[in-house]
């Protein structure tokens, strides 16, 4: 891939992202080794490997992720016969340790090998070492120590060590502690020189310790001396350190064996973990930059839906969609400076790189990224003083390479395409490179400011123009990339907003021919007719999603109904039941009673069962049914908003049909609809009917005679402050209120702007503006019904 479009396009800044994702020092050295590929399946391969580590970052959690080291030369070394250090073999313990882990959290879950294939793959491939790990773990505490458990032998000559250092120190406490010897000493302390414990001794008196001078004072003043008392326990001592470090050496040996048995292993190990890191770190750069993976085609045509450059922060860059190659092969961009030409040009040059290299991009899912053999940009000047070339002429080598080097599978970006030199030949120039390109079929990319290259894209198929748009009212750029519609210069427009005097622009306007004036007065009309089109879009857009939503409400409420319905019917039948089982219990005991009655010929008994039977029908008719209904006998005909009890549930239901022929009919209950049948329905007294009536006016009297003229929702969300005024404007409507006012206070303005939305589409509300300064101001918002 072009080395230069690689720099121009800032794909090494990508890089450094993506190395901060890195844990590992190999791992951050393969990020930056990160190259794009022009091989289609190679780069599907590599999206998808990046698509899995972030599924599985989502679902299973971080990676962990522990040291990884570069650790070749050390298995080398072992294989060849060297030992390596404690360092060394830490390294190696901690590359151990890391693939175990990593191979458990990638194998954690049954569905690994469905779901990730090539982490699977990669997992696979890690081996566990977990007896060498374990060796080198109980053996090496760190880079310096060897612990006193990493063989018997050490352990026995550590406390032999131990027993002579104290009783080392023991002789020579009693030789400083001594009365006739504290007098010759500088003090009365224990040291060691050349590894051995010494005394120190004034210089006047190094003739009364007997002893082996091993160091002198700076100034002569002290001599150290060990006594002869403890030469020979020094002697000991010394024998039982080289001992020590024999036994250390043979067990590093040892360890050193078992990682040549194990090199293989331990080498690829290293080799997929920092595969893994990389991969790992791919993902995460896409989670950073809200990235997702694009679709790959080799067909030339690309689509990028709502697509961000990467570097620019997130809350600053503005989403463009852009498309090439599938009805135009060449897309000439124009517009004011500052307006976001360049950004776009580097935009699609580089969310190109970044697929083809595989990483997730930042466009909206169902984008179409192109492979290209090559991708070349121009853009930026580049003029070399050192070697005599102008901006233009600078540009025009750089072109000539690209001439040279392109393909009709190949990407070009040209900035600025023939500026730099006399705007006529300039404009001839662009206009000649542009009729090659598009003759080779190269898929082209360029921006202009010449007026005369609008016309040419207008007149030459497969040449298409588009603009950036720019705010005349604000002078500011929107940074919106218009397709199909070429930019307005907005030269004269700018100079008035800034003051330059009217009579200056019409003399101005002489000076430009009349055929350019029309095209650019036809270009302001399309970009009205293109204002109005997408206000009008939008309203259809926010229309159907008000629909959609209107629609979900319906289908939740009626899925509640049903469930609701079903959870009663499941009640009543449940009550049945246990009203039957009670009523059977109830008729066999009496049963009981008036046989043993008959049996005993006790009259008084049996007319007392008989009375007691006959009590307890009465008090279960009574559970079951209302006073108020009509129980003589089940409806003959019934009309339409008639109240009826659905004896199957115990509920009261109005009338919604007539019935049919079988004696079938709808009832409403509640907030649900049932079918049943005449039979199974005792009518309701009209007194019941009038009291219930007479409840439902009271209480709306009752509340029209409470309900207050404003409510006060600060410091409510969005979701239950509408809830809120909804249930309060529903009581006003009621209580015949026509003005009511909502405070919602001023804060960020979040929550004024959701309820102002929510009013606009409110069917009762008729007018809603801001409350007068004293009584609230934009705190407050006053509501007129309809």
């Amino acid at each position: 891939m072009n080395d230069r479009a690689r720099r121009v396009l800032e794909f090494d800044k990508v890089l450094a992202m993506l190395t901060e994702h890195a844990t590992s020092k190999p791992g951050k050295a393969h990020c930056m080794a990160l190259r794009p590929v022009a091989e289609v399946e190679a780069v599907r391969l590599a999206l998808l490997e990046t698509s899995e580590a972030a599924a599985m970052l989502l679902h299973e959690g971080n990676a962990p992720f522990g040291p990884i080291y570069e650790i070749g030369d050390a298995v080398k070394l072992s294989q060849i016969g060297g030992c390596l250090t404690p360092k060394q073999l830490i390294e190696i313990g901690d590359g151990l340790r890391t693939a175990r882990m990593m191979k458990r959290y990638l194998l954690q879950q049954p569905e690994t090998e469905k779901r990730y294939p090539k982490l699977f793959g990669l997992a696979n491939q890690l081996i566990s070492a977990q007896s060498l790990e374990k060796a080198i773990g109980d053996c090496i505490i760190n880079e310096n120590e060897i612990s006193d458990h990493a063989s018997p032998e050490l352990h026995k000559i550590r406390r032999q060590i131990e027993q002579k250092n104290a009783a080392i120190r023991q002789k020579l406490e009693s030789l400083i502690t001594s009365q006739q010897n504290q007098k010759y000493l500088q003090e009365a302390l224990i040291t060691i020189r050349q590894d051995r414990f010494v005394i120190p001794v004034k210089s006047e008196y190094k003739q009364q310790i007997k002893g082996i001078v091993h160091d002198q004072s700076a100034k002569g003043s002290t001599f150290y001396i060990e006594p002869l008392a403890v030469v020979e326990l020094n002697n000991q001592l010394r024998t039982l350190k080289i001992d020590e470090q024999k036994e250390i050496e043979r067990i590093l040996r040892i360890l050193t064996g078992m990682v040549a048995e194990n090199g293989v292993s331990i080498v690829q190990n290293v080799e997929i973990l920092v595969q893994l890191d990389f991969i790992f770190a791919k993902a995460k750069l896409a989670e950073r930059l809200h990235a997702v993976a694009p679709e790959i085609a080799d067909d030339g045509i690309f689509k990028l839906k709502r697509a961000r450059h990467p570097l620019i922060a997130s809350d600053t860059v503005v989403a463009n969609t852009i498309w090439l190659g599938e009805h135009f092969t060449t897309l000439l961009i124009t517009g004011p400076n500052t307006g976001g030409k360049t950004v776009t040009l580097k935009t699609v040059g580089l969310l190109t790189l970044m697929a083809q290299a595989g990483l997730h991009i930042p466009v909206d899912y169902g984008s179409k990224v192109a492979v290209f053999d090559q991708v070349f940009a121009d853009i930026g000047d580049e003029q070399s003083i050192e070697q005599s070339l102008s901006t233009f002429s600078s540009h025009m080598t750089n072109i000539v390479s690209i001439l040279a080097d392109v393909s009709p599978k190949s990407l070009v970006l040209f900035d600025e395409l023939g500026a730099g030199t006399d705007p006529t030949e300039g404009a001839a120039l662009a206009m000649a490179i542009l009729d090659q390109l598009k003759k080779w079929q190269v898929r082209t990319m360029a921006t202009t400011h010449y007026a005369e290259l609008k016309a040419y894209a207008i007149n030459t198929p497969g040449i298409e123009n588009a603009s950036v748009e720019f705010d005349v009212a604000s002078l500011s750029p929107t940074y919106r990339l218009l397709i199909g519609i070429p930019g307005k210069s907005n030269a004269f427009e700018i100079s008035k907003k800034l003051g330059l005097s009217q009579m200056l622009i019409d003399n101005a306007r002489t000076y430009v021919h009349q055929d350019n004036i029309e095209f650019e007065d036809i270009i302001a009309k399309i970009e009205e007719s293109r204002k109005i089109a997408e206000t009008e879009q939008d309203e259809a857009i926010r229309l159907r999603l008000d629909v959609e939503k209107i629609k979900k409400h319906l289908e939740d409420k009626e899925t509640k109904m049903i469930a609701q319905r079903d959870k009663l019917l499941s009640s009543a039948k449940d009550e049945a039941r246990q009203l039957l089982k009670n009523a059977k219990e109830e008729v066999d005991k009496t049963m009981r009673m008036l046989r043993e009655a008959e049996r005993a010929v006790d009259k008084r008994g049996l007319e007392a069962a008989r009375k007691q039977l006959n009590e307890r029908l009465d008090d279960m008719v009574e559970q079951t049914i209302d006073p108020d209904i009509e129980t003589d006998m089940a409806p003959t005909t019934v009309q339409i908003g008639d109240s009826v009890r659905v004896l199957s549930i115990n509920q009261d239901g109005t009338v919604l049909t007539l019935p049919n022929e079988k004696g079938e009919l709808s009832v409403q209950v509640g907030l649900m609809k049932m079918n049943v049948n005449l039979k199974g329905l005792l009518s309701l007294s009209k007194k019941r009917q009038d009291q219930k009536v007479y409840q439902n006016v009271r209480k709306a009297a009752a509340a029209s005679a409470t309900i207050k003229t404003e409510i006060d929702v600060r410091g409510e969300n969005i979701e239950d402050a509408i809830v809120l005024i909804d249930q309060y404007i529903d009581q006003a409507v009621l209580a015949n209120l026509h003005q009511v006012r909502i405070i919602h206070g001023k804060g960020t303005g979040a929550l004024r702007k959701g309820l102002h939305d929510h009013f606009k589409r409110h069917r009762q509300i008729k007018h809603f503006e801001y409350a007068a300064y004293n009584e609230g101001g934009n705190g407050a918002t006053v509501l007129e019904f309809r």
